[in-house]
C-alpha cells in the first residue's frame, strides 16, 4: 500500500523534497516552507491515502478543503502561487525517487491516486489561495474608503459648524472662525484632488503631454504659497532652468508635488522654509521640495511611502499623500526618493526623464 510505504519513508522524502526545493532557482525557497511546508504537504498526501475509500465523495471533499486551507495560509505567510506548485510537483517527484531506490514498485492505481490527488491539492490550494487574496485586498479597499469617508465627515462637519457661527453673525468672515472655514474647505480640496490621482492611476487613465517644468511650477506656487503662509511658513521658489520640458500626465505629477509640499508644510518648524527647486542632471529633471522638519529617524526613510504611514505624532491625514505621489512618478517612468539632513530636513525628489528638444519650426 503507498500510504504504508510513505509513513515507513516519510522522513526521507520530506529530506529529498526540501533538497530538490533549496536547490531551485526560482521560484526562491523559503525557510518556513522548507521547515513547515513540505511536512504538511507529505502528511496530506498520507492522511488521504489512510483513508479505506479515498474516492469517495466526503474524503474528496476533505482533501479540496484542506488545500484550499494550505493555499490561504501560504498567502498569509508570503509564499506564491509559483511556490505552491513547485512544492506538489517536488513532492511527487521525491516519491518516485525514493521508491525507485528502495526498489519498491507503485502500483497504476496508487500512482492515478497520487497524481489525481496532487492535481486537485494543486487547483483547490490556488483557488484557496486566490480567494483569500481577493479578501486581503477588499479588506484594504474597505479600510481605505473608510479612512477616506472618516476624514470627509470630519472636514464638513468643521466647515458646517464655522459657517453656522459665521452665518448667526457673532463674529466677522475675517477673524479666527472664518480661517477655521478656509482651512476645512482647503482640507475637502486637497482631499478630493488626491482621491482623483488616486482613481487615475487605479484606472490607468492618463494623457501624456510636453509640458514646460517651469508651468509647473507655477501652477502649484500660488495654493502652495497661500498654505505655507497659514502656517507660518515661507515657501522659497528658486526659477528652473530655461526651457526644460517633460512628457507626462500634468495632472499626476502636479499631485505629487502638491502632495510634497503639503508634506513639507505639515512637519516643518513654525516659521521655517520650504523650498521648491528644479534643474537638470545627466539627461533627467530633478525637482526637489526640501523642508525643516529636522530630520528622520533612522531607518524611517524606507517606510515614508508606504500607505498609511506618517512622519511623526500628527496623525491628521490618512497618511497617503506620499504613497500616491510615488505612484503618480512611477507611472509616468520617473522616480521618487527622500534624502535626510540630519538636524535640518528632507529633501524629496521627483526624477524625470528629461524630454529631447522640440523639432525647429520653419
Amino acid at each position: 500500500m503507498l500510504h504504508q510505504f510513505l509513513m515507513t519513508h516519510r522522513e526521507q522524502i520530506i529530506a529529498l523534497t526540501r533538497t530538490k526545493i533549496a536547490a531551485r532557482v526560482a521560484p526562491r525557497a523559503a525557510q518556513e516552507e522548507l521547515e513547515n511546508g513540505i511536512p504538511l504537504l507529505v502528511d496530506q498526501l498520507i492522511q488521504a491515502l489512510q483513508a479505506e475509500a479515498p474516492h469517495s465523495a466526503a474524503i474528496q471533499q476533505e482533501m479540496e478543503q484542506s488545500a484550499a486551507l494550505h493555499g490561504q495560509d501560504m498567502l498569509r505567510k508570503g509564499y506564491t502561487v509559483a511556490q505552491l506548485v513547485h512544492d506538489y510537483g517536488a513532492v511527487c517527484q521525491a516519491i518516485t525517487l525514493v521508491a525507485a531506490d528502495q526498489g519498491t514498485a507503485i502500483s497504476a492505481e496508487d500512482y492515478r491516486f497520487l497524481n489525481g490527488f496532487l492535481d486537485d491539492a494543486i487547483a483547490e490550494a490556488v483557488t484557496g489561495y486566490g480567494s483569500q487574496r481577493e479578501r486581503v485586498l477588499s479588506q484594504q479597499e474597505t479600510g481605505r474608503l473608510g479612512f477616506f469617508a472618516h476624514e470627509l465627515r470630519n472636514l464638513i462637519s468643521a466647515a458646517s459648524l464655522t459657517y453656522q457661527v459665521l452665518r448667526s453673525g457673532r463674529v466677522g468672515i475675517t477673524g479666527n472662525t472664518g480661517d477655521a472655514l478656509g482651512r476645512s474647505l482647503k482640507a475637502l480640496r486637497d482631499l478630493v484632488d488626491r482621491s482623483l490621482a488616486e482613481v487615475r492611476l487605479e484606472a490607468g487613465v492618463g494623457k501624456r503631454e510636453r509640458v514646460r517644468v517651469a508651468e509647473l511650477i507655477e501652477d502649484v506656487e500660488v495654493t502652495a504659497t497661500i498654505d505655507a503662509e497659514e502656517r507660518g511658513l515661507q515657501l522659497l521658489v528658486h526659477p528652473s532652468e530655461y526651457g526644460l520640458e517633460v512628457v507626462v500626465d500634468r495632472q499626476l505629477i502636479e499631485a505629487a508635488m502638491a502632495n510634497l509640499l503639503q508634506n513639507a508644510f505639515k512637519y516643518s518648524r513654525a516659521g521655517g522654509h520650504v523650498l521648491l527647486r528644479a534643474y537638470t542632471s545627466e539627461g533627467r529633471v530633478l525637482i526637489e521640495v526640501e523642508d525643516e522638519c529636522g530630520g528622520l529617524p533612522p531607518g524611517k526613510a524606507e517606510e515614508l511611502f508606504r500607505p498609511f504611514e506618517q512622519r511623526s505624532s500628527d496623525r491628521s491625514g490618512l497618511g497617503l499623500g506620499l504613497a500616491i505621489s510615488l505612484q503618480s512618478v512611477e507611472a509616468n517612468g520617473g522616480e521618487l526618493s527622500v534624502h535626510d539632513l540630519p538636524g535640518k530636513g528632507c529633501v524629496f525628489t521627483i526624477s524625470l526623464p528629461l524630454a529631447p528638444p522640440s523639432p525647429s519650426v520653419n
